[in-house]
């Protein structure tokens, strides 16, 4: 027995239960986040379609630097061997695949990019012109020169910009496009399968200039012809560009 009439033991454990008791554990901290992804359809033959991959990379070098791609399979019926060959190819050509679409988990081995689900569609329905015309577009407005590296996203109606774009910059729009200054960087409108979409700027200078997913690349932009006000629009699936009357 010690002083105070405590039991000894008893002491003991509640020095053995201290020690064992730490500190509780940190959280661990989670943030949601949206990448646009470049979406590749392989059809065959597929050396034929890695020979127009190579066109449009020897046009654009480094425009998909960077940028995470998927591939879509629904097209194709590859085996798994076939199926690791084309994203060895793809990575060849310094394209990033980040997964993989269309396919059946079974032919993916542990090796190749992981099967992607829960993708948006990206296609408008067209079933129902009339009442997707009926709905109100919803707008962003960025009141600001939009700088370098920046990337802005809105896949819901309209961006309106209320300055220039810097070059390196990114807009991403499911409706049109309005800049209300210079057009640097790369402007994509009508990602959600808009053929009507739109993009207006009052000078262009564009790395690449997208509607629907129908692009022109800056090689393809001789901005020396264009001044003033511009507006770039989509003609069957060629994008055309035209003065602002």
């Amino acid at each position: 027995m010690m002083a105070g009439g405590a039991p000894a033991y008893k002491r003991r454990e509640r020095i053995v239960m201290d020690a064992v008791v730490g500190p509780k554990p940190k959280s661990i901290r989670m943030r949601g986040r949206s990448y646009v992804a470049f979406v590749f359809f392989p059809v065959v033959p597929i050396i034929d379609w890695l020979e127009e991959i190579d066109v449009t990379l020897n046009q654009s070098p480094g425009f998909f630097a960077g940028k995470p791609v998927v591939l879509d399979l629904s097209a194709v019926d590859l085996s798994s061997n076939a199926i690791g060959q084309l994203v060895a190819s793809l990575e060849q050509r310094g394209l990033r695949i980040l997964g993989l679409e269309g396919v059946d988990a079974e032919r993916l081995s542990a090796s190749l990019p992981p099967l992607l689900t829960g993708g948006r569609n990206a296609v408008v329905p067209r079933s129902e012109p009339k009442k997707q015309a009926a709905k109100k577009a919803a707008s962003l407005l960025i009141d600001t020169q939009v700088r370098s590296g920046q990337s802005i996203v809105f896949p819901d109606g309209d961006i309106t910009i209320v300055g220039s774009v810097s070059s390196g910059a990114e807009i991403v729009a499911g409706g049109s496009i309005h800049v209300y200054g210079t057009l640097r960087g790369r402007a994509m409108a009508g990602i959600n399968g808009n053929l009507t979409a739109r993009i207006y700027c009052q000078k262009v200078e564009a790395e690449l200039l997208a509607i629907d997913g129908y692009y022109r690349t800056a090689e393809q932009i001789d901005a020396a012809a264009y001044h003033g006000p511009m507006q770039v629009w989509l003609q069957g699936d060629l994008v055309q560009i035209s003065p602002l009357s």
